[in-house]
């Protein structure tokens, strides 16, 4: 995992993919979102990534803006496949798609400096009169040039392969899966170790049996105890049976 970065994020730009980061949420921070080493001793610094993603375009219009230009440093893996199992008009939507594939690791690495900022600002056109523009000019200043600056230098990996297939989409579970195992040694905790999911699973019963009748309610915090009491003031009855 990459040093000082909490998250990591999984965007493939295929949509058979389309579920790749959920299932990896499950499948690394189930494994590795644990605060105890293989000895029992408490950690004291950082485990298991925030694991999450969105397929293609979709991603870009929802929140790359935070991957180039926020705060947090996210390491991003993109994955794409050079030939698609839909040749539409010869393949040209694929081309646009793996052109942004392309586009977005490259602006994340090496973003673009104020300098640059500046030289394509000032060599934009001149626009009609109507049209509402901030003015382009060398006393443009300094806090209006870094709205349009990226700093570059995210780290991000670049998967490509031939053709999404079976055996393709094994390959690339067996490689994360790798990742989330290796990970678990480094930091010296137990990937496999499940023991930490059973309290909710406990809560969860002793709870199911409360849902019948509110005088059944008791043992919970004063929060708990009142959200029960809300569900059984409100749940209502259709066709006999209590919903």
């Amino acid at each position: 995992m990459t040093s000082g970065a909490q998250m990591h994020a999984l965007l493939p730009y295929n949509q058979y993919l389309h579920q790749f980061a959920d299932y990896f949420q499950q499948g690394d921070m189930e494994s590795n979102g644990k605060f105890v080493t293989k000895g029992g001793q408490r950690v004291n610094y950082q485990t298991g990534p925030i694991i999450w993603g969105a397929a293609g375009t979709n991603g870009q219009h929802s929140f790359y803006r935070l991957l180039h230009q926020g705060t947090k440093l996210v390491p991003t893996d993109f994955l794409a496949p050079a030939t698609t199992h839909n040749l539409i008009r010869n393949s040209l939507h694929h081309r646009i798609l793996l052109s942004n594939f392309f586009a977005q690791p490259e602006a994340l690495a090496f973003g673009k400096t104020e300098a640059q900022v500046r030289k394509v600002r000032i060599a934009l056109p001149i626009l009609p009169a109507s049209f509402s523009r901030p003015s382009i000019d060398s006393s443009l200043t300094l806090s209006r040039l870094l709205r349009w600056v990226f700093e570059g230098n995210r780290p991000s990996n670049i998967i490509i392969f031939p053709l999404l297939m079976p055996v393709t989409l094994g390959s690339l579970i067996a490689l994360y899966k790798h990742k989330i195992f290796t990970q678990g040694v480094i930091l010296g905790i137990n990937s496999f170790d499940q023991m930490g999911v059973e309290l909710d699973k406990v809560l969860a019963n002793n709870i199911l049996a409360q849902l019948g009748k509110p005088e059944d309610v008791k043992g919970h915090d004063s929060s708990t105890t009142d959200l029960i009491h809300y569900y059984h003031k409100y749940k209502k009855r259709v066709n006999g049976v209590w919903i």
